[in-house]
């Protein structure tokens, strides 16, 4: 069951996990922010997530999101690589938070 989503604006410090959480809590957090839905499209998340910058809260969770989809899709569980980057993206989340620059 995924978790409940939560918007940009309603999203607090501690709802954020810390870079070094198991990965299955990283995961869930993924889920929080439906990057199709906030988007409009398939299209436009993956534009997002394959872009090399993400410079918005927005951009930054749509990127985790996607992430974890690419993932599910592959059937398997994301390479040390992979995970490695989901983490990053999820302290450049904290620290947009922490700014809070919810764009």
């Amino acid at each position: 069951m995924l978790p409940e989503e939560i918007a940009n604006e309603s999203l607090q410090l501690q709802q954020i996990p810390a870079s070094d959480a198991a990965f299955e809590v990283v995961e869930q957090f993924g889920y929080t922010f439906n990057g199709f839905k906030q988007l409009g499209s398939f299209a436009a998340c993956a534009d997002i997530a394959n872009e090399p910058l993400h410079n918005t809260l927005t951009e930054l969770r749509a990127c985790l999101f996607f992430e974890q989809r690419r993932w599910h899709h592959y059937g398997d569980t994301p390479d040390a690589e992979a995970v490695e980057y989901q983490r990053g993206l999820v302290e450049k989340i904290r620290i947009k938070v922490a700014a809070n620059e919810r764009a």
